[in-house]
């Protein structure tokens, strides 16, 4: 994206979180955009708290030594911060608008899977990325007030794909088996849309679980909460889960192709801001 472009999707973000600030709260929660370099730097130290400082034998280099997570999308993406009424940050995630698939190559997961099968969807694009909560907060209230203003972002821009690294934790496939068959039976994307394996190690899940039914209640107790989310919208993962043992991760890429989102969940995600 030209730097004329950035600005510009840049400035209509920061614009529109001022109405989030006012509107998308719940309970004693807001949200907002980062203002300020400060803003993205809480965004990171939290982000490092979520993802690395609690991992037994993470390598602390480089930024990590001063206790933060950043990376070179940093720059290019806009921080969502949910704050208490008191300041306290306890959620933040980012948000990487693309113009339209010819963009996709710039984005955070296109590291980890073949994207060209997106290269020609025509319509706006954000990639929603690191989201984290605060170690110790369970408050569901929390994950509302970021998916009302994430919402909120997605129909004030037009966006018509919203995408991502849906994550589960540790590197170990066997624990989440029935997570996976459940994904494989009910949420691979569509052929036209899949992504192809790009990582040196994956686990192709779709393929090796081919017969396993699921345990649908152990495949939804083993289910991330954001992945959920994103399967409630109707979404669809790739055929694989991406080994990443840099973050201590599996990831499977997700798309929620909007144009698709069922109206009565739309209908339910709006007042989730209120």
């Amino acid at each position: 994206m030209r730097m004329s472009s950035l600005r510009h999707y840049l400035v209509r973000g920061s614009l529109a979180v001022e109405g989030w600030m006012r509107v998308f709260s719940r309970g004693r929660y807001t949200v907002r955009l980062s203002r300020a370099p400060e803003d993205v730097e809480a965004a990171q130290r939290l982000r490092f708290r979520a993802f690395i400082a609690a991992r037994p034998g993470a390598a602390l280099t480089g930024d990590r030594a001063e206790g933060l997570d950043r990376d070179g999308f940093d720059d290019a993406c806009l921080h969502a911060l949910v704050e208490t009424a008191e300041g306290e940050l306890v959620c933040c995630f980012r948000m990487l608008p693309l113009a339209s698939g010819a963009e996709i190559g710039r984005s955070y997961s296109a590291q980890y899977y073949e994207l060209s099968s997106l290269h020609d969807f025509a319509g706006p694009m954000v990639e929603m990325g690191r989201f984290c909560m605060a170690p110790g907060v369970r408050d569901p209230d929390v994950i509302r007030a970021a998916w009302a203003a994430m919402t909120s972002y997605v129909e004030a821009e037009g966006v018509e794909l919203l995408f991502g690294c849906s994550s589960f934790e540790g590197v170990d496939a066997e624990a989440y088996m029935d997570a996976f068959a459940y994904l494989k039976e009910k949420h691979l994307a569509p052929r036209r849309w899949l992504p192809r394996p790009k990582a040196p190690a994956i686990f192709r899940f779709a393929a090796k679980l081919r017969l396993k039914r699921p345990d649908m209640k152990l495949a939804m107790r083993r289910m991330p909460p954001l992945l959920r989310s994103y399967l409630l919208l109707g979404g669809w993962v790739s055929d694989h889960a991406v080994i990443d043992r840099d973050l201590n991760t599996l990831h499977v890429f997700t798309g929620v192709e909007i144009s698709r989102v069922p109206a009565a969940r739309r209908r339910l995600m709006r007042p989730a801001a209120g």
